[in-house]
């Protein structure tokens, strides 16, 4: 077996509910041995690839996870990135975005495909969703054009026949097979009969570019969501967090938010010591456009920048990614006002 004739795909199994089983005792989901869930595929067996296999000594629940565990999935993958075609990372779904966000930026000039999946139910039970999205998953890893290179060479979520953005993608739904969405990017692939390719909108990164992993990260970041009738000591208390060094802002429609002059005064206060405030619509889909509106107007005027169309789960990461790198306030507010890995719409 040679690689130039198989395809070779790393699966890492991180933990979640694609590789638990059901406690006969309690009926509680307990992680089991990762040999196991590939004893309940045995279709892999009919993939004429070469698919090896990594798991975390102690699953995750998603819950738990944290950017520690992101950079241990960014050494993996740096470790092994000349050795495989793909890789597939099998995670629980809760925090599945907040990861596939974290490594499109973590893994700069990727040019391999890395794809995420789990599952809603175990893989041992009947009905699972799990085997369908793990098996489709690794042929997506595996795909490549006529002339060798690789179809999806992003970091992207393949859930229930959908592949999607990573950094584009959000749970929407915590009881139905289709878990995710991508309300403002379209879809890069659908699988029927056959794997439906969206060619146009898939990236296409530079192949001479060598691979560059980070492993830093800032978390001093906080989600300040408005709601009518929020007060100002809190916002105030908020704001005065010792460490703070970003503020996402969930803002009203397309980034409207209160006029009263102690909310922008506070605000801009919070700009002049440094800290870096991101406007982004509590609508899922849609952009925000600080210009439309007076309301928006005011916010632009005490500093507050633009997260365009970015979903929270790519604004968070991608400001710890750059927060971890020592910039200056005025190279992060940059920065956050391009794409670095097809995360935002800039028309």
């Amino acid at each position: 077996m040679t690689k130039s004739n198989y395809p070779s795909v790393l699966l890492i199994y991180t933990g979640g509910t694609i590789g638990m089983i059901e406690n006969p005792e309690t009926g509680a989901l307990e992680a089991f041995n990762f040999d196991r869930l590939l004893e309940n595929v045995p279709e892999l067996k009919r993939f004429n690839y070469h698919i090896c296999s990594y798991q975390f000594s102690s699953p995750i629940d998603s819950s738990d996870m944290e950017p520690s565990l992101w950079a241990k999935l960014v050494k993996i993958i740096t470790d092994n990135y000349d050795k495989f075609d793909g890789f597939v990372i099998l995670h629980g779904t809760d925090t599945m975005a907040y990861t596939a966000s974290a490594l499109s930026f973590m893994l700069e000039n990727l040019s391999k495909p890395v794809i995420l999946t789990g599952s809603q139910l175990p893989i041992g039970m009947i009905r699972t969703d799990g085997k369908e999205n793990m098996i489709t998953a690794i042929e997506i890893a595996a795909a490549k054009h006529p002339d060798g290179t690789p179809i999806v060479p992003e970091v992207c979520i393949f859930f229930e026949n959908q592949l999607l953005r990573g950094n584009r993608t959000t749970k929407i739904n915590a009881e139905n097979f289709n878990a995710f969405r991508s309300y403002n990017y379209p879809t890069l692939a659908t699988a029927g009969i056959h794997i439906k390719y969206e060619y146009d909108r898939i990236r296409k990164p530079n192949p001479t570019l060598p691979l560059k992993p980070h492993y830093v990260y800032d978390t001093n970041v906080i989600v300040l969501t408005l709601f009518p009738g929020i007060q100002e000591n809190l916002i105030r208390n908020l704001l005065q967090t010792p460490g703070l060094r970003a503020v996402v802002l969930k803002t009203y429609g397309s980034g409207n938010a209160p006029q009263k002059p102690w909310f922008i005064k506070a605000l801009k206060e919070a700009v002049e010591r440094g800290i870096v405030i991101v406007n982004i619509s509590q609508c899922p889909t849609g952009m925000v456009e600080m210009e439309r509106y007076e309301t928006g107007l005011h916010l632009l005027d005490a500093g507050v920048i633009s997260g365009y169309d970015s979903t929270v789960e790519s604004i968070l990461t991608k400001l710890m990614f750059i927060l971890g790198h020592g910039k200056t306030t005025e190279e992060i507010r940059h920065l956050m006002n391009i794409p670095l890995a097809g995360e935002i719409t800039k028309e």
